[in-house]
């Protein structure tokens, strides 16, 4: 039976979990501030170990592509891409947002939309709107929140605004009765990477593993640290 690594680092923990034909094996989640740098190896070394399984018999890697944390994201998929070349196994990218949104959809009415975000800089998010069979409605995308973000799907539909940068879009559109919080914090999770991936997996579809990159949303912004005074 097919065994799956999944990493997701895309914000600031770092989670790795193992699922065997699509069934799930273990899961460790760290979601303390820069784990994915130093912990992400020992987390992969753990979740194969303690299910019985050495690095060798897994099938396929897969990884959260993004959005997400520049440096996050990097670490990631340098880490699946360099297991796959050293093991010669195929690699499976996940959007971030999709395998979010799996974790909640069964929670709320199958006609609500979902958007999860993740916290960008200042009033901005990276998000996207899916229906509760996973389809986007909205591409993800980088959004300014404002007082008529979403004002349109909100007109006709109830949505599910969950994430780190949800708290920005509850502080405008919390008074709307079609927009809805839940109380509980989602984070990214490798556990819903892993359940995506095992449907990809038997498509057989594959990512070019030498040629593949994060999908960061936006370019990398480096701050000017600021000039010392003496």
């Amino acid at each position: 039976m097919p065994l799956l690594l999944s990493i997701d680092t895309s914000t600031r923990g770092c989670s790795v979990a193992l699922h065997q034909d699509g069934q799930l094996l273990s899961n460790y989640d760290l979601l303390a501030e820069k784990s994915s740098s130093g912990m992400l190896t020992t987390l992969i070394y753990n979740a194969v170990e303690h299910a019985g399984f050495q690095l060798v018999d897994v099938d396929a890697f897969a990884v959260a592509k993004g959005p997400g944390s520049y440096t996050g994201l990097r670490i990631a998929v340098s880490t699946a891409k360099g297991l796959c070349f050293a093991l010669d196994k195929p690699l499976i990218s996940v959007n971030t947002l999709e395998a979010m949104t799996l974790q909640l959809k069964s929670f709320f009415p199958a006609n609500y939309l979902f958007c999860p975000m993740l916290d960008a800089r200042r009033m901005e998010v990276y998000c996207a709107v899916l229906d509760a069979e996973l389809h986007f409605v909205e591409a993800t995308q980088a959004k300014i929140m404002d007082e008529q973000s979403f004002n349109e799907l909100l007109t006709e539909r109830s949505v599910v605004f969950f994430g780190d940068g949800a708290e920005k879009c509850q502080r405008i559109l919390g008074q709307n009765p079609n927009a809805h919080f839940p109380s509980a914090a989602i984070f990214p999770s490798a556990k819903t990477v892993g359940e995506l991936a095992w449907k990809r997996f038997q498509d057989q579809q594959f990512e070019e593993v030498a040629a593949f990159e994060p999908f960061y949303l936006k370019d990398f912004m480096a701050t000017t640290p600021k000039p010392k005074s003496y």
